[in-house]
């Protein structure tokens, strides 16, 4: 059986923390891990009508996000964004109008976007992730 869901790109460096990824078959995104930056716009130039969004988690420079921003497929109508180091962020999203717009978020900001769009494990009554969820979950895809 194919998975019909919606694809979020995730390129992360391997040497920093893991986000606690949302990556049960129940979850809203297919997340497809990619081991190098470059290989984001290779994956967006064949398959961006199945992918939602894409996430540079610490991958790549603020000139090299803007220039994969300049050079998007036309039809990629989903978000991308540039984590940094201190878990501040850009988040460009197509505009209504034609157009992308470019948003500075916080850290805090950062969390609720993951949390909000589903792409990361909800913290139980406690603040605690489910063990059952970080045991149960696939082996992350990568490209």
């Amino acid at each position: 059986m194919s998975d019909t869901r919606r694809i979020t790109l995730v390129s992360r460096r391997l040497d920093v923390p893991v986000r606690a990824w949302e990556l049960s078959s129940e979850a809203q995104n297919r997340i497809i891990f990619v081991k190098a930056f470059k290989l984001v716009r290779y994956a967006l130039d064949h398959a961006s009508h199945d992918v939602d969004r894409v996430l540079i988690d610490r991958t790549a420079s603020a000139a090299e996000f803007l220039d994969l921003l300049t050079t998007l497929p036309s039809d990629f109508l989903g978000d991308v964004l540039l984590i940094r180091e201190d878990d501040t962020c850009f988040l460009s999203t197509a505009g209504r109008a034609g157009g992308r717009l470019l948003y500075a978020l916080t850290g805090t900001d950062l969390q609720f976007y993951l949390a909000t769009t589903g792409l990361v494990a909800q913290p139980n009554v406690t603040g605690q992730l489910r063990t059952l969820d970080l045991i149960s979950a696939p082996a992350p895809c990568y490209l």
